[in-house]
C-alpha cells in the first residue's frame, strides 16, 4: 500500500515537473529573446521549483555541498540521473553543456540551449565537440560560463562501474581552466529510468578544484578516485549498500 501511494505521488510529480517544463519555457520566451539573462532566469527558476515540488510532493529533499563554482570553469560531475542536473543547474550562475544535436531542434528547449552557450554534437562524435569547444573559446565566441560534464559519458546507476572518458582531459588540459569535481548519491533516489521517486535527501557535493596544469592522465586518475569515493561515500550515507571496487 505505501509503494503504491509513493509511485502514485511520483507520478503526478512527474506530470506536473514536465508540465511545468513547458509553461515555464513559454513564459520566459519573450525576455530570453531579447535578453540572454531571461534564460539563465527561466532556468534557475525552474530548476529550483523541481527541487521545491520534490521536496513536498515525493518527500525527496536535495542539498548542495561545498562550495557552488563560478567564473569560467568546468564542472566535471558523477551523473546518475536527470535530478542531479536539476540541482547543479538551480545554484551555478552560467550553466552550459555539451549536449546531443537533436536536441537542437527540440521546441523550447533547443533554443534555451542555444542561448546560454550549449554545444550541440552528434552522439559518438566527442572529439568534434572537444575540438569545436576549444576553437570557440580561442576565437572568443564561446559565451563564458560554466561548462557541465559528464566524464563517465552518460547516467550510471549507483553500484555500476563504467570508465571515464579521455575527453574530460583534454577539455581540462586545452581549454587551459580549473576543473570542479562534483559527487552525487541522486540515483538512490531518482533512478535513470521509471516514474518512482524515493524519499530521503539527495546531494550533490562541490569537491576541491583541481587547478590547471596537470598532465591529462595523471589529471584522470584524480578526477575518477576523488568523485568515485566521495559519491561512494553519499550513497553510503544514503543507505546504499556500496560493493568495493574490483
Amino acid at each position: 500500500m505505501n509503494y503504491a501511494l509513493q509511485w502514485l505521488r511520483s507520478l503526478i510529480f512527474v506530470g506536473q515537473m514536465y508540465l511545468m517544463m513547458v509553461i515555464m519555457g513559454l513564459l520566459f520566451t519573450p525576455w530570453m529573446i531579447i535578453d540572454r539573462r531571461g534564460a539563465y532566469a527561466g532556468i534557475h527558476t525552474y530548476c529550483r521549483w523541481v527541487r521545491w515540488t520534490a521536496s513536498w510532493m515525493v518527500g525527496l529533499k536535495s542539498e548542495i555541498r561545498g562550495t557552488v563554482p563560478s567564473g569560467e570553469l568546468i564542472i566535471a560531475s558523477k551523473h546518475q540521473s536527470f535530478f542531479d542536473i536539476i540541482m547543479i543547474v538551480s545554484v551555478v550562475p552560467r550553466p552550459k553543456f555539451i549536449m546531443k544535436h537533436t536536441l537542437k531542434w527540440a521546441p523550447i528547449l533547443g533554443a534555451y540551449a542555444a542561448r546560454i552557450g550549449c554545444v550541440a554534437v552528434n552522439r559518438g562524435k566527442r572529439g568534434e565537440a572537444v575540438r569545436k569547444m576549444v576553437a570557440d573559446v580561442a576565437s572568443g565566441r564561446q559565451r563564458p560560463g560554466q561548462l557541465i560534464i559528464y566524464p563517465q559519458g552518460t547516467r550510471v546507476a549507483p553500484g555500476v562501474e563504467r570508465p571515464y572518458k579521455v575527453g574530460t582531459g583534454v577539455l581540462y588540459t586545452e581549454l587551459n581552466q580549473t576543473c570542479v569535481p562534483a559527487a552525487t548519491n541522486v540515483g538512490v533516489f531518482w533512478p535513470r529510468t521509471g516514474i518512482y521517486r524515493k524519499p530521503g535527501l539527495a546531494v550533490v557535493e562541490f569537491l576541491e578544484p583541481v587547478e590547471p596544469g596537470m598532465e591529462t592522465g595523471a589529471f584522470m586518475a584524480h578526477l575518477e578516485d576523488v568523485v568515485e569515493t566521495a559519491s561512494d561515500k553519499l550513497m553510503a550515507e544514503a543507505g546504499f549498500d556500496v560493493k568495493p571496487k574490483a
